[in-house]
């Protein structure tokens, strides 16, 4: 028969367990977009595929050196979540920028760009360009549902201004606003424990 301590330390032993279940930091995803297969030029003169980024968790974006308005704090918005990433001793991810204006952007010019901001670890960071745009329009749309549109009446191109985070596996998995109000804790607390869960 129970004594009521018994009863007591086997309640609060299951109480603790469901909590911790409750809590759990296992990344739940919000979509799952598989990424069509790459294989481009980075700032730095490498290849970069989608099978060299598979096993690591990535940010994606669409920028252009161009840009007039948005790419430019977008930019700098992913140097502060790379600094917390960083803060928080977060090291397996890769930062891939999709550039929406190749024909401009040769590496040496994203190289020049990059340059420009304050990144923290640029190692972490590709730049990626050697492509049509009209093939980057089917690209963002197909594997990130977004909008990739030349303005043939300037020198600007429509693009979205989202982040999306990249699963081990190539598909996104969630995507967070990159321009304005962007939820820096959020996405590194993200970016962590999707990296738990692949180890």
């Amino acid at each position: 028969m129970m004594t009521r301590f018994t009863k007591f330390l086997t309640w609060t032993i299951l109480s603790a367990i469901i909590l911790t279940g409750c809590n759990s930091n296992s990344f739940k995803a919000e979509t799952e977009w598989e990424i069509d297969s790459f294989e481009h030029d980075s700032h730095r003169g490498e290849e970069v595929s989608l099978d060299k980024l598979k096993g690591q968790v990535w940010l994606a974006t669409f920028i252009f050196t161009n840009c007039e308005t948005v790419c430019p704090p977008m930019t700098m918005n992913m140097t502060e979540v790379q600094e917390e990433l960083i803060a928080q001793g977060v090291e397996d991810y890769q930062i891939v920028a999709f550039s929406v204006d190749p024909e401009v952007d040769t590496p040496e010019v994203l190289a020049d760009y990059i340059s420009k901001y304050n990144v923290p670890d640029e190692s972490k960071w590709q730049l990626l360009t050697g492509y049509a745009q009209d093939y980057m329009s089917q690209f963002a749309r197909d594997s990130f549902k977004v909008i990739v549109q030349d303005d043939p009446n300037t020198n600007q191109v429509t693009h979205g201004t989202s982040f999306y985070l990249v699963n081990q596996e190539g598909y996104v998995v969630k995507s967070y606003s990159g321009v304005s109000d962007v939820p820096t804790e959020e996405i590194v607390t993200d970016m962590k424990a999707l990296i738990e869960d692949g180890k």
